[in-house]
């Protein structure tokens, strides 16, 4: 009865996130429905314009040819009579040739009309559809990546919940050990506490999974909220802006060509003329676009923020810095912060670029995404942060080892092998079969690293390590070791150990007997077709392929998922991989098969889901994105304080947490202004015409204490049973002196 409790608050969830984003998908779509009708106005006024242009010409000539006319039959009677000097004469001569002159400004408008007017408008009617046709295709781009960012959190929010429910069911069957336990105080209590300890150990693993995924998941929703944001308040004005180029400066020197004939020909009708005057002058960009946004305010209005939606139980709400994770968060910031630099500094350069008189449509492109990147990477480069001053406060009172914290995992490999198969150079199939290990030893070793310390490693797998290096722990692997579980190695020359043994295969992971067929299916535009014809391929491959196959695209996958912070898209990732992985036959041309390799295994990463069978078809090891060390691959003991279980403290603020304080006022802002729905409903918040947000507003997620009035800070820790500190041994951990 719990367990169904339980999913149904889950689904319910789930809905409410399915619901939300397909109103945004929705909105997104009528947003192109907007920008094309406003194309078809703009294109119908410039074609109105024109039209009327034309026939007014046609008038203003017929209208020059009638008034010559009239001038010459009174001048000829003039002439036929003696010429007088009378008053009467002279104002019939005055009227004759101001109609004549007038007959002349009536010619010129017509032949201004007719041909120096109308060019402009056909000209610039082709130039504004095809700016729109551009900026749509911009706008269409930019939808995609923040549907990107929506599924990101999707998946994110998922796995967090199922490792989550994990550690909820582990920690139940840990309480149930424990009343077994006081039942049984006499019988079988050694048998009784081995069980504990290892229940123990089970939670606490799954509770640092835990953790990661929440970690995962809450820099997910931050980049999802800061993309919304930058997407609503910025980008829409922009792309707006863009489409408009040369429209209206278009319309304004065609009409004021118009209007300096008219005000020569007609001073007469110099009211009229004013107010048209006053009409253009006013032509306005920003305020069409504002007006534009206004009409159409629910379809441009920015959505309501992605909320947080924790576990049944689950108070956490932050990034958490745990002394386990502190070092993989710190470097993780450290990376951001620097990539966070570059961007910035690019994307300042480009909008500097914009803001000359030349604009340049792939430069606002480049602006665009530049600037989307920025806004995601600065939400977790906050989230970051904070977890780490707060992470530091708390290591004054809860983690003070007295020596240096070293990681050690245990080797449990051996140099004497059972078998005479070769690691490397050697036959992939047969050294599996050989050596009973279903994820050869390198792949599982090096993969495993890279998922504890480089998946946010800028250019993973691009960067060539220490040949040196790489040579040594080839050497290590061969001999049947695992030297990965005794030191610190460079990250690259990992990556690079890992590439070596896939291109050094005698056959390739892919059987060359079937790269032709994988290539002709890779063609296919379909993706649901194209994935189901791969996977009728891949499934003829024996299981023991397959399941290395698996494991080796889902790392890859979840590596690109971080492209933001180490560059490496899955097209990248498929250039770094595609020649180990995929070959042609030998008298094939590598180089002009090189792109459709590198589109076949850029595919399979994105796809990988659909692609490999499932653990029920094929059943072997998986791949998991939260990664730990097994708790038998650790020894010794984590020094800690157990007795502090105090969960509030006072801190005074010193210069170095001043920042921590201001950020910690934003977010207390923005939890107070977003605590009634009704509030959020009608402060939503639209694209404005100077094209920048309301930083204070935007201030995002819960924070886990308060500012006192005296000055100090208050960092408020959760109570309840899983952050009490336990007397076992730590599963990731060791301190030596």
């Amino acid at each position: 009865m719990t367990s169904h409790v339980k999913l149904r608050k889950e689904r319910v969830s789930v809905v409410d996130y399915d619901t939300q984003i397909k109103e945004v998908r929705c909105q997104l779509v009528d947003q192109l429905k907007v920008l094309d009708l406003q194309l078809e106005q703009k294109s119908q006024q410039l074609q109105d314009l024109t039209d009327y242009l034309r026939r007014r010409g046609e008038i203003e000539s017929e209208y020059a040819r009638s008034l010559e006319k009239l001038a010459e039959r009174f001048t000829s009677r003039i002439k036929r009579k003696e010429s007088s000097s009378h008053s009467v004469a002279q104002v019939w001569l005055a009227l004759l040739s101001q109609t004549r002159q007038e007959s002349r400004d009536h010619n010129g408008l017509s032949e201004s009309c007719s041909n120096f007017l109308i060019q402009p408008l056909t000209y610039c009617l082709e130039y504004t559809q095809r700016l729109a046709k551009k900026s749509k295709d911009i706008c269409t781009q930019l939808q995609d990546g923040l549907l990107k960012v929506t599924t990101e959190l999707q998946t994110a929010w998922r796995t967090y919940y199922q490792y989550h429910s994990d550690y909820v069911a582990a920690e139940g069957k840990l309480r149930e050990a424990e009343k077994q336990e006081e039942k049984h105080k006499q019988s079988a209590a050694k048998k009784l506490e081995r069980l504990i300890e290892k229940r123990q150990g089970k939670v606490q693993e799954i509770h640092l999974k835990c953790s990661k995924a929440r970690n995962d998941y809450l820099l997910n929703l931050a980049a999802a909220n800061s993309s919304m944001n930058k997407y609503y308040l910025q980008d829409i004005s922009t792309l707006i802006d863009c489409a408009d180029v040369g429209y209206h400066l278009s319309l304004d020197r065609v009409m004021q060509a118009y209007l300096s004939r008219r005000w020569r020909a007609q001073q007469n009708l110099s009211t009229g003329l004013q107010q048209l005057q006053g009409a253009v002058s006013g032509l306005d960009q920003s305020q069409d676009r504002d007006t534009l946004l206004q009409d159409h305010y629910n379809t441009f209005s920015m959505p309501l923020r992605f909320p947080y939606q924790p576990h049944d139980g689950d108070q956490v709400s932050e990034v958490s810095a745990a002394c386990e994770m502190r070092c993989e968060l710190e470097t993780r910031f450290k990376q951001i912060q620097t990539r966070l630099k570059a961007v910035t500094q690019e994307t300042e350069e480009v909008k500097y670029i914009l803001q000359s008189l030349q604009l340049h449509l792939h430069k606002v492109k480049e602006y665009l995404v530049g600037s989307s990147l920025v806004s995601k990477l600065q939400a977790k480069h906050d989230l970051l942060k904070v977890a780490i001053i707060v992470s530091s406060c708390c290591g004054m009172l809860f983690c003070r080892p007295t020596g240096k914290s070293v990681r050690v995992r245990r080797n449990h490999s051996s140099a004497n092998l059972l078998h005479n198969h070769k690691l490397f150079n050697g036959d992939m199939l047969s050294f599996i079969q050989a050596s009973g290990q279903q994820i050869p030893v390198v792949v599982e070793s090096c993969i495993r690293f890279i998922n504890l310390n480089g998946l946010h490693h800028e250019g993973i797998f691009r960067v060539p390590g220490s040949q040196m290096e790489v040579n040594n722990l080839r050497d290590a692997f061969e001999r049947g070791e695992d030297p990965l579980a005794e030191r610190w190695y460079d990250l690259d020359s990992v990556a690079g150990v890992l590439k070596l043994y896939f291109r050094g295969l005698e056959n390739p992971l892919f059987p060359m007997d079937s790269t032709s067929q994988l290539l002709e299916h890779a063609q296919i535009k379909n993706e649901s077709e194209r994935a189901a014809q791969l996977k009728s391929v891949i499934s003829s491959y024996p299981d023991p392929v397959i399941i290395v196959m698996r494991y080796l695209f889902a790392f890859l996958h979840h590596v690109s998922q971080y492209s933001d912070e180490n560059m490496m898209q899955p097209y990248n990732l498929a250039v770094c991989f595609g020649p180990s992985l995929v070959r042609g036959a030998q008298d094939e041309d590598v180089v002009t098969l090189q792109p459709q390799i590198n589109a076949l295994v850029k595919g399979i990463i994105l796809q990988h889901e659909s692609i490999f069978p499932g653990q029920d078809e094929v059943q072997g090891p998986v791949y998991e994105k939260c990664m730990t060390l097994e708790q038998d691959d650790w020894y010794g003991e984590e020094r800690f304080d157990p007795q502090i279980d105090a969960c509030t403290c006072h801190l005074c603020l010193t210069d170095d947490m001043m920042e921590l304080k201001n950020i910690l006022v934003c977010f207390a802002t923005d939890l107070e202004t977003g605590s009634s729905a009704d509030n959020r409903t009608r402060n939503r918040p639209r694209a404005n015409s100077s094209g920048c947000m309301d930083h204070s507003r935007l201030a995002a997620g819960p924070a886990g204490g308060g500012l006192t009035s005296g000055g100090k800070l208050m960092l408020q820790f959760p109570v309840g049973p899983q952050c009490k500190p336990r007397r076992m041994h730590s599963p990731g951990y060791v301190y030596r002196e």
